[in-house]
């Protein structure tokens, strides 16, 4: 009993951190004028990707090099820094509230950059040949719970910061795509 106790608490200390990039991110799209049923929108397919990204990864796992996850972690950087130096430029240029929350094509893509680093967790899962499904859910669950409290929190701050809560929130995006992308050399 211990033995497994000891093993949940590190997988949900590893959930946990791997949910802090989707808390992150959401704290900066929060920022923008967000209402409560894009939020929900939001963290119901990022908790999906958090679950899908890993359970890819393990599959593959035992096929590709950890090297692999070092490729999709810079492309989740890249993906990031992207769309924070847009959200910058785009409300620098035009003072008036602008809504480009991501939806359709855009949320995936943004849901893949913020659930691309627990693909990497997958890979190596896989690579050792661990026994995920309730793993998988929990990723899932903090992920999506992590960015459900960094989108209101952002909500938030637009409310008390206006059009600037947009332009911090591109600069907080941007800099965890930097960060990512420094991390992995």
């Amino acid at each position: 009993m211990d033995r497994y106790l000891s093993e949940l608490f590190t997988i949900s200390i590893m959930a946990f951190a791997l949910g802090m990039d989707a808390f992150s991110v959401g704290l900066g799209l929060g920022m923008f004028k967000i209402s409560l049923r894009q939020v929900l929108k939001i963290g119901l397919v990022v908790g999906a990707f958090h679950v899908l990204m890993p359970a890819v990864g393990i599959v593959l796992g035992e096929i590709f090099t950890i090297k692999f996850g070092r490729i999709a972690t810079m492309v989740s950087g890249v993906l990031l820094i992207g769309l924070g130096l847009q959200m910058v430029a785009s409300n620098l240029v035009s003072k008036r509230a602008s809504n480009r929350i991501p939806s359709g094509i855009g949320l995936i893509l943004f849901a893949l950059g913020v659930s691309i680093d627990s693909f990497s967790v997958g890979l190596s899962f896989g690579m050792i040949g661990m026994k995920i499904a309730p793993i998988l859910i929990l990723f899932g669950i903090v992920a999506m719970l992590l960015t459900w409290v960094g989108l209101l929190l952002g909500r938030g701050i637009h409310k008390a910061l206006g059009i600037y809560s947009k332009i911090l929130g591109g600069f907080i995006l941007t800099t965890i795509g930097i960060k990512i992308i420094l991390l992995i050399h």
